[in-house]
């Protein structure tokens, strides 16, 4: 099934449909996994719908482990005609007169005669009816299944979108505070270095200076981060089955917000990769139930 939507993984289906002689009724619960992992509990009735059933999963669901329980329920008594096999119910009362000549004076409880295997007509089910039914209601559930994901989905996608903002406002922070950081790490470095090594060559404290710059410099990591902010919101907006991807994606966010902290010289570089670290992992939090 094609589908451009953000899925949560989390969800609850059910659906009945009834035939002549019963109802099909399913109900379906799915939870996050790493891949699609069925279980199905079927009655004996249903065991040669296997196959087919599993097929409409996979067509409909990418990923997440998903109980799948089909109940059928014969028609209740209210609606559904009692048929006696007449004959066999003579053939139990000839018997016992066989049995005992005395027969005709021994009182026989007919509701005994009724409980005898057989008496009892059980209505026939056509087979294609009922397979028609479980096939339809399944269906049903499934949809419920798939549009209560799509609803959470589209909750976490707005969970994750608020946070790349947040990110974005501290990639932007730090990045306007960047010249003046390097300036002033220079300048501080310089007044140190002409202090306790004035016999030192002027241009051999430029190269350390420009050197240790350099190491202090984070620009690329903040064009990193906005270019993983860019994909991020893409992934979200193709939808579909996205889970992986966005968890690759949230390893390279914290891969560049551990390299901003070890590359920090001042506090508001500090503050600004703790702040992103705690966005990330919310990210990857929620991330971990995505389809």
């Amino acid at each position: 099934m094609a589908n451009n939507k953000v899925r949560s993984m989390t969800a609850f289906g059910r659906a009945e449909v009834t035939y002549s002689t019963g109802t099909a009724v399913w109900e379906l619960r799915s939870v996050n996994h790493r891949y699609l992992e069925p279980h199905f509990r079927l009655p004996e009735a249903a065991r040669a719908l296997e196959p087919k059933l599993r097929e409409v999963l996979r067509k409909t669901l990418n990923r997440g482990k998903v109980e799948l329980g089909l109940n059928l329920k014969p028609i209740s008594g209210e609606t559904a005609a009692i048929e006696v096999n007449q004959a066999l119910a003579e053939q139990l009362v000839k018997a016992a007169s066989q049995v005992s000549p005395a027969a005709d004076s021994l009182s026989l409880n007919p509701l005994e005669i009724l409980k005898w295997p057989g008496v009892i007509a059980e209505p026939e089910t056509n087979a294609e009816e009922q397979a028609n039914a479980i096939l339809d209601s399944f269906k049903q559930a499934l949809k419920q299944v798939v549009d209560n994901r799509e609803r959470e989905g589209a909750e976490l996608a707005g969970f994750i979108e608020a946070r790349l903002e947040s990110i974005g406002e501290q990639v932007t922070a730090v990045r306007a505070l960047l010249p003046q950081i390097l300036q002033n790490q220079r300048e501080k470095l310089r007044t140190r270095l002409e202090e306790l090594l004035e016999e030192i060559d002027k241009d051999r404290i430029e190269q350390e200076i420009a050197l240790l710059a350099q190491k202090a410099d984070v620009d690329e990591e903040l064009d990193r981060l906005e270019a993983h902010i860019t994909e991020t919101r893409r992934v979200l907006k193709n939808g579909g089955a996205i889970g992986r991807r966005l968890d690759f994606l949230m390893q390279e966010f914290n891969r560049e917000a551990n390299t901003l902290s070890s590359k920090s010289v001042v506090t508001d570089t500090t503050q600004a990769a703790v702040e992103l670290k705690v966005l990330i992992e919310q990210m990857r939090e929620q991330v971990q139930n995505i389809e």
